[in-house]
């Protein structure tokens, strides 16, 4: 690099932060204050991006067999990388697909750890030049948001639209039929076009999403990518619902969302014209069977909760999915670390529902051989 405040090493990096995640704006000129579209691609592959995209990609995973063969030549491995993006030689390496049982069978495509160094990169750059048009019901995969924060905004639409449960509210409870799968290429690449004018960066990004059997549609479930072009694809839709539907109370998580209204009749016609609007610009369909309205008394499962009018349940399949780790133990399948570490998750988890004698069942249980809850 030619000036010289720019000179950082890998060891700069690694003192800076545990955790992967740096304060951009100490850097001059980097990041934070990027003010055009333009010219994004050297940052993409300037070395202190690739080192922070390398802190990030190898964040709880340290102990993995591909990170420390790769850190055995950071340096070398590191160079290479940016060589090879610099001179635009960069080639992904295939997928890796395995499949998860959680409780829904899934398949998960699995990227070389060097594609996920690229992955982090290319996001760190173009984040916030998307997030920031993100509508606030948008809420996976995003910095200070999450299921807690949907979970909030549901509780705070349905008090507005049941006018502190006096009134009838009702759900439109939605998803996208095999979302991942179906999303289409070129209609992602048009969309992040309009923001981004660097072809250099485009080209990148469309060898990512090209690394995939079906070369016109579908991205890989797993990649840090395909967790933020969900939401640039989904953005489309989000706007749709807001500011052409008008519907106020609207909360999107992936592809599962929700609207709230007193209206079952308003419901069923947006409704339609969602499923218009998905075919017709998206090249998307909701799924037949897991979108409908439901009465906000009946529970409306979102985002990892049944939530009612006045309270929050767990789910059934949660509840089973901590039963059957306890019985795993008794049968000695299971270490009691693994055991006490899975019950930790589960009950930081738990807590958020109403479930407080729930949880001292399944704590005693721990003590305790296996009985029906």
């Amino acid at each position: 690099m030619a000036n010289s405040k720019f000179n950082i090493t890998i060891e700069d990096i690694l003192n800076e932060s545990s955790d992967g995640r740096i304060a951009y704006t100490k850097w001059p000129g980097f990041y934070f204050i990027m003010k055009s579209h333009k010219y994004l691609y050297p940052k993409i592959y300037s070395l202190r991006n690739l080192c922070i995209a390398w802190k990030g990609a190898r964040k709880g995973k340290t102990k993995k067999d591909y990170v420390i063969e790769f850190e055995s030549k950071l340096k070398e491995n590191l160079f290479q990388l940016q060589k090879e993006l610099k001179e635009e030689t960069y080639q992904p390496k295939p997928l890796k697909t395995f499949i998860l049982r959680d409780p829904k069978t899934r398949k998960i495509s699995k990227s070389a750890f060097r594609d996920r160094i690229v992955h982090h990169t290319v996001y760190q750059v173009i984040e916030l030049i998307f997030d920031k048009t993100f509508i606030d019901g948008c809420c996976a995969n995003r910095k200070g948001k999450g299921n807690l924060y949907a979970l909030g905004l549901f509780d705070k639409y349905k008090k507005k639209v049941s006018k502190n449960n006096t009134r009838n509210c009702f759900v439109l409870k939605a998803d996208i039929k095999h979302y991942f799968f179906e999303v289409n290429q070129e209609v992602l690449l048009n969309i992040i076009r309009r923001k981004i004018k660097d072809e250099k960066t485009i080209s990148l990004i469309n060898k990512i999403l090209k690394n995939y059997p079906n070369k016109e549609k579908g991205m890989p479930l797993g990649n840090l990518t395909s967790q933020f072009f969900a939401n640039v694809y989904l953005n489309e839709l989000d706007y749709f619902v807001k500011y052409k539907l008008r519907a106020k109370y609207y909360i999107r998580y992936v592809d599962d969302f929700v609207i709230l209204h007193n209206s079952k009749r308003q419901l069923e016609i947006w409704k339609v014209e969602i499923d218009k609007f998905l075919r017709q610009e998206l090249k998307l369909e909701l799924h037949k069977d897991k979108s409908r309205i439901i009465p906000l008394s009946k529970g409306i499962d979102f985002v990892g909760f049944r939530n009612f009018y006045y309270f929050r349940l767990l789910r059934k399949r949660n509840i089973k999915k901590m039963l059957i780790k306890i019985k795993l133990f008794r049968e000695g399948l299971l270490p009691y670390e693994k055991l006490l570490e899975s019950h930790q998750g589960w009950n930081a988890y738990a807590k958020w529902a109403n479930s407080h004698k729930l949880r001292e069942k399944v704590s005693n249980l721990i003590e305790k051989p296996v009985s029906k809850i």
